[in-house]
């Protein structure tokens, strides 16, 4: 076995190991140059090649290669350069960026590793996390909806703080209030409006990554709808990595023009549910574990905020500064339920302390049938869990107001025609069998 012949046998055994955007960004573009006694000189694209393969992949790595020769190598990672020149170059240490967060507009505490991840949020983070790792290529654009409050900025900067850190992209992020803004103040100056244009161009078109949020209110400005679609195209075509966040879907920003919903679904278009009960949990405990004012707090307490603010992650985080800020100014040392009741009052829904609607009927169910309520949430699909899977989705359906795509998520992120699939079965099955419907009436006197 040749050195070209290693290396292809080394990259198609990595590749069954790692993820495809992973192997599309790290190793498909890297060549061997050189076997010298025990190490290994293999050729890497970029700067932050070395770093991340070297940091990060150096197990999986030294596995695969013993793997295929039965033999432990070192590795060492140059650029095409060092290997022709025959002399390291030295640059900058990587993480020093080409522009800064203050530069791209980013708040720096936005990141991936404070951004809690669940059921309702899993496919947008993922997706965020392939387009910072590999800008411009993964999925140009990428398209982030959803309700306010539920994380879109959040995901966005994160991003962008990612780039910034790990290469010398140059990032801009940007409301689509402040992109109109920046168009219609070029014809409100006095100088030279050439001057203008060309500043206003190269602010928003000589950059590598360009994130703009709320691209809804860009409905009515017509003119800067045509800018905007002008700098999309130019980005778009020199493959600069755009993303946008929007409160609904391209499709249903019907006072956009056609041509820019048309090109915001080119790549990967992202919805971001409100979070589930366990999720919200997580949200809390983990603004918990920062809070600067944070004091100890009863599980209870946690549970009827998380019961109290279903569809916005923001509500969560004002609804612990509110109770913070009053044991504080009462003198409150110990957080329990019947202080966290006065401080919220007025504050919250009051929909009691049930952890949930779906998730009582989940409970209630799984007791009646004798299973757990993680096995009806899981993808098991033998009769004895799916068919009080079955009924839980039934009930879910015609006792709370839930939407389909709410009551999926509360059974382990299932589709809703899933749920749809559930209901029809068994409400045929209720008008032909009895049982079946004296099952389902003392299910329902239980929930009472």
């Amino acid at each position: 076995m040749n050195e070209k012949q290693l290396w292809d046998k080394f990259l198609e055994t990595i590749k069954e190991k790692i993820t495809p955007i992973s192997y599309e960004t790290w190793f498909k573009d890297t060549y061997l140059n050189k076997i010298e006694e025990n190490k290994i000189i293999a050729v890497v694209p970029m700067q932050l090649h070395k770093k991340n393969l070297s940091e990060n992949y150096k197990d999986v790595i030294a596995e695969t290669i013993n793997e295929i020769t039965g033999t432990n190598f070192e590795f060492e990672f140059l650029l095409e350069d060092e290997v022709n020149k025959n002399n390291k170059i030295f640059i900058e240490e990587q993480g020093v960026p080409f522009n800064n967060p203050e530069q791209a507009n980013l708040n720096s505490n936005y990141t991936f590793d404070n951004f809690v991840v669940g059921t309702s949020n899993r496919f947008a983070f993922t997706a965020a996390l392939a387009v910072a790792e590999n800008p411009g290529k993964a999925y140009n654009p990428l398209f982030i909806y959803g309700s306010s409050g539920l994380g879109k900025t959040h995901l966005m900067q994160a991003i962008g703080n990612y780039i910034v850190k790990e290469s010398n992209k140059k990032v801009l992020y940007v409301t689509s209030d402040k992109f109109i803004s920046d168009f219609i103040g070029i014809n409100r100056k006095n100088n030279n409006n050439y001057d203008n244009i060309d500043y206003f161009k190269n602010k928003y078109r000589n950059i590598d990554v360009l994130i703009i949020d709320d691209i809804q209110f860009l409905a009515n400005a017509t003119q800067s709808q045509q800018e905007f679609f002008h700098t999309f195209n130019e980005l778009h075509q020199e493959g600069k990595q755009i993303i946008i966040s929007s409160d609904r879907s391209p499709e249903d920003l019907k006072l956009l023009e056609e041509r820019l919903r048309t090109r915001f679904s080119w790549g990967l278009t992202v919805n971001i549910y409100p979070p589930d009960y366990d999720l919200r949990m997580q949200i809390l405990k983990k603004k918990l574990s920062v809070h600067e004012l944070a004091k100890p707090i009863e599980e209870d307490v946690l549970e009827y905020i998380a019961n109290n603010c279903t569809s916005d992650v923001r509500k969560l985080e004002g609804a612990l500064n509110r109770l913070f800020a009053y044991t504080t100014m009462f003198n409150k040392e110990k957080i329990n339920l019947e202080v966290a009741t006065e401080a919220l009052k007025g504050h919250l829904n009051s929909y009691g302390y049930i952890k949930n609607d779906i998730q009582k009927i989940q409970s209630v169910v799984a007791d009646y049938y004798k299973i757990n309520v993680e096995d009806m949430k899981s993808k098991k699909r033998t009769n004895n869990i799916a068919f009080p899977r079955q009924i839980a989705m039934y009930l879910s359906r015609i006792l709370t107001d839930e939407s389909l795509t709410r009551i999926g998520l509360e059974f382990g992120g299932k589709d809703h025609t899933t749920i749809i699939h559930a209901f029809d079965k068994i409400d045929k099955e209720i008008k032909n069998d009895s049982n079946l419907e004296q099952v389902i009436n003392n299910i329902k006197n239980k929930l009472k």
